[in-house]
């Protein structure tokens, strides 16, 4: 079994790419070590069920904050991802086999944490037919089962070599919320997200909508990897063309220096610019601010998303 505690095995398509420079972090940016009960309690009931989680996989920032109210982004499908985008944390290689049990301790882990709302994401595993839609679906109606009451949000890979039906049958499932991240601005996808394609993902959320009117559908962009401000407003354009509801907007942190650099450190001023562009373009939801991540603040922000919606179509 590969160590990926050790970064040049973690990440091994990013062994033979020079160092980058890692710049100093602003105030802002920094948070507290994690180390509440509650953040504890949550990580038992992970390693009880034997889950990976994002939170852990991809370092987030807000994983003492979160696990602390028992609240854990579940990663679906293993550890290990078939892709190697230069941003990304989690490990890259060959992935094992689909656990056939993991949806239902999914669910079990869901109950047991008491969720009122839960996310579930993925690696990407195009080693797969359907790029894991099936597993996907098999854990929703999992929860459904188990914890009728707790909303679901998905965020998912971009299924880009599988056929149609492939998003179909995740769709299908009826999750509340589809997200797939853009992650970044088009001229910037052959260096940041190399094996993905901006329109490709693009249409998929468009698509999402077309199938299932009701699902609400979410995306997000990382800023501070040498994007401009005109190409993030025309991405938020392209989204409201897609019909996507939901928009995040966090600043990028970099893994390790073989990962891609740290443009800049965008100012909270910054990201509050993006959210009032955001919804004056029209998004029910938004949420821009340096530490924000998709699955951040997520059940309370579906909340307000569907407050949005009965606003919006009572002509509020």
């Amino acid at each position: 079994m590969r160590d990926l505690s050790d970064p040049t095995l973690r990440h091994p398509e990013k062994a033979h790419r020079p160092d980058t420079p890692r710049l100093r972090k602003p105030d802002w940016i920094r948070v507290k070590a994690p180390a509440s009960p509650g953040y504890k309690a949550t990580r038992d009931v992970v390693r009880e069920h034997r889950l990976t989680t994002v939170c852990e996989e991809a370092g987030c920032p807000n994983v003492g904050e979160c696990w602390a109210q028992g609240h854990a982004t579940m990663m679906i499908m293993g550890e290990i991802c078939t892709r190697g985008c230069t941003f990304c944390n989690v490990a890259t290689g060959r992935p094992d086999a689909l656990d056939v049990f993991e949806p239902g301790r999914v669910a079990d882990a869901v109950q047991k944490l008491g969720l009122n709302h839960v996310v579930i994401t993925s690696v990407d595993r195009d080693d797969l037919e359907d790029g894991g839609a099936a597993h996907f679906a098999q854990t929703i109606r999992a929860i459904r089962h188990r914890a009728p009451g707790t909303t679901i949000e998905i965020l998912t890979p971009d299924f880009l070599r599988c056929g149609p039906e492939a998003l179909e049958t995740v769709v299908a499932a009826k999750p509340d919320v589809f997200n797939h991240n853009l992650e970044t601005v088009p001229a910037l996808y052959t260096e940041v997200r190399p094996g993905a394609r901006y329109f490709h993902s693009l249409r998929l959320l468009q698509r999402v909508k077309e199938l299932d009117p009701a699902i609400f559908t979410k995306s997000g962009l990382m800023v501070g990897l040498g994007e401009t401000r005109p190409q993030v407003l025309q991405v938020m354009d392209d989204m409201r063309s897609a019909d996507v509801d939901f928009l995040t907007i966090g600043q990028y942190l970099q893994p390790t220096s073989k990962h891609h650099a740290v443009d800049r450190y965008v100012t909270p001023e910054e990201f509050a610019a993006y959210e009032k562009a955001a919804w004056g373009k029209g998004f029910l939801m938004v949420s821009a601010t340096p530490l924000t991540r998709s699955s951040y603040h997520a059940g309370e922000d579906f909340e307000r998303l569907r407050e949005n919606r009965h606003r919006a179509l009572a002509g509020g």
